[in-house]
């Protein structure tokens, strides 16, 4: 099974992994992205993200598919939100369930490192001293 979302609500990394969990899983693997409050030796107030949501949709499916194909995944959701966030909020949640824990780690890595790489989503970032956008996955 794999589960896309692109939303502008709270993301809940719990439900995320309580959708992929099996009875046949032995390697149950979360990232849960959030946002932090410094980057580049700047303090960050807040960070608002946009998306082309058709592509951006299509793209985190095929991230999933590969990662079906590549690793025996029995299932796999990855949730990105788009919006105005606050320091500590999630922007990214994958979830991803195997059989054994080694393919569920490697295709819950390769998930987040596409999806930096590969996803049409980008994101403001705001400081004291003024804003910026940035690709929301440099």
């Amino acid at each position: 099974m794999i589960d896309i979302q692109l939303l502008d609500t709270e993301l809940d990394p719990q439900a995320c992994l309580e959708g992929v969990m099996r009875d046949d899983a032995g390697g149950l693997v979360t990232f849960v992205g959030t946002v932090r409050n410094h980057t580049r030796g700047k303090r960050v107030l807040k960070l608002e993200f946009e998306a082309y949501a058709p592509m951006a949709m299509s793209e985190m499916r095929k991230i999933a598919e590969t990662a079906c194909e590549r690793w025996p995944v029995l299932q796999i959701a990855i949730h990105h939100r788009v919006g105005t966030l606050q320091i500590g909020q999630v922007p990214v949640v994958i979830a991803v369930a195997c059989a054994h824990r080694k393919a569920a780690f490697e295709a819950c890595q390769y998930a987040i490192d596409t999806l930096k790489e590969t996803v049409p989503i980008w994101k403001k970032e705001f400081f004291d001293d003024g804003e910026v956008w940035v690709a929301a996955h440099p």
